[in-house]
């Protein structure tokens, strides 16, 4: 964050499990897992876990926390998936009968270059099971509908069940294919789930952005700028409209201390 300190920081990586009450179980982004310490044992794969130490408890990966919540992964039908980067995307494994809802160019992104380049982006291939082209159904492929006018400066949305409940926004500059959910949440109201475009709340509520050499790694900082400006609007318009970054801190600890 711009005006912080250079220290390291631990960041939760927040996957989340809604129950739909015709589709199921629907899991956005899947969050760590094993299969991580396994795509980055060789070289120069071990780069992206040098970079970012990566501490996976036992059973706190999501298809065991799934069965803690009495949810079968094999009876998940849905996965969306916010981007492609390795800490969103190594527990799909686990769920090999769900749809997989993503954004086109953010599987295209994943297949370019060479492994070095997948590396430095992010990006790990073999996390990605071997029939996705199969099972994947694209963002830019939907139906676009309005979003609600309390979501504003947001205001167009892919309705991914066709009922309304859960629309991909697409949020750029993170990386290709960067989209966050919207939910018609039964316990939170208007729950804008915004992946990796902020880092924490507290980074929307001040909009302050990462520095530009850090955004600019992975993305593109322009990009990233408007979007996180566009959350602190919508934030500061509408202050109850739920917004979770997948690695905030604050967010993470209230499922902690959820009953």
């Amino acid at each position: 964050m711009q005006g912080g300190g250079w220290r390291a920081v631990d960041f939760p990586s927040v996957a989340m499990l809604i129950l739909h009450p015709e589709e199921g179980p629907i899991l956005f982004d899947t969050g760590y897992d094993p299969a991580f310490l396994a795509a980055t044992e060789p070289f120069p794969e071990r780069l992206y876990r040098w970079a970012t130490p990566v501490d996976i408890p036992a059973g706190r990966d999501a298809a065991s926390q799934c069965c803690r919540a009495g949810v079968d992964p094999r009876e998940v039908r849905h996965v969306i998936l916010s981007h492609f980067h390795g800490d969103h995307v190594a527990g799909l494994h686990a769920f090999p009968k769900a749809a997989i809802h993503c954004a086109r160019s953010g599987l295209e992104d994943v297949r370019k270059g060479t492994r070095f380049s997948t590396t430095r982006r992010g990006l790990l291939p073999s996390l990605l099971p071997i029939d996705i082209a199969a099972r994947a159904h694209f963002f830019e492929d939907g139906s676009r509908v309005a979003l609600p006018a309390d979501c504003a400066p947001f205001d167009t949305g892919v309705d991914l069940l066709g009922d309304g409940s859960s629309l991909a926004v697409e949020l750029p500059g993170h990386c290709p294919g960067h989209w966050g959910l919207l939910l018609n949440d039964a316990r939170w109201g208007l729950h804008f789930l915004v992946a990796d475009a902020a880092w924490s709340t507290e980074a929307i509520r001040r909009n302050a952005p990462p520095p530009a050499f850090t955004t600019a790694f992975l993305g593109e900082t322009q990009r990233v700028r408007q979007t996180l400006s566009k959350l602190h609007q919508l934030h500061a318009r509408n202050p109850e409209v739920r917004l979770s970054p997948c690695h905030c801190k604050e967010k993470a600890g209230e499922i902690e201390g959820a009953p």
